[in-house]
């Protein structure tokens, strides 16, 4: 159905990405990080959309744990965060968050996510499970695991 592509870290996909800033929620902007990872141009990029047409429909980040991490999800040595999924207001219904999340599950690592407006029901729905812990700014904190 959707196919799912890493995206390049370069000014075009900035300027993809500012169709989020101007319909999405302003924590999900994502502007701000890749502008940060291009500075360092030998970094594989962690972000990943579907295009619909010529337009990025839905993105998000996905990367290896870091040390800040650990906080919430000690259980696991090795998983990935999955940060900032967002599906553009024309192409939501359309199964494309569910691909990105399904895209995440086939790299065989469990996943943590924090919940973010109203999103914890999806993500429920999804396979993860609310491991009953909150982030510093009062998110729920979920987990899948292969």
């Amino acid at each position: 159905m959707s196919n799912v592509k890493r995206l390049d870290i370069n000014y075009k996909t900035d300027e993809l990405f500012e169709d989020f800033r101007n319909f999405g929620n302003e924590d999900l902007y994502l502007v701000d990080e890749l502008r940060g990872e291009m500075i360092d141009a030998s970094s594989d990029s962690p972000f990943y959309g579907i295009y619909v047409g010529d337009r990025l429909g839905a993105r998000m980040a996905l990367y290896r744990k870091g040390e800040v991490e650990e906080v919430y999800f000690s259980d696991f040595d090795d998983y990935n965060v999955l940060w900032k999924l967002e599906v553009l207001r024309d192409f939501q219904g359309r199964g494309y968050g569910k691909a990105l999340l399904d895209f995440a599950k086939e790299q065989g690592q469990p996943i943590k996510v924090i919940a973010r407006n109203q999103s914890k029901d999806f993500f429920i729905k999804q396979g993860f499970k609310d491991i009953e812990l909150q982030n510093k700014d009062g998110h729920d904190v979920l987990i899948w695991t292969p």
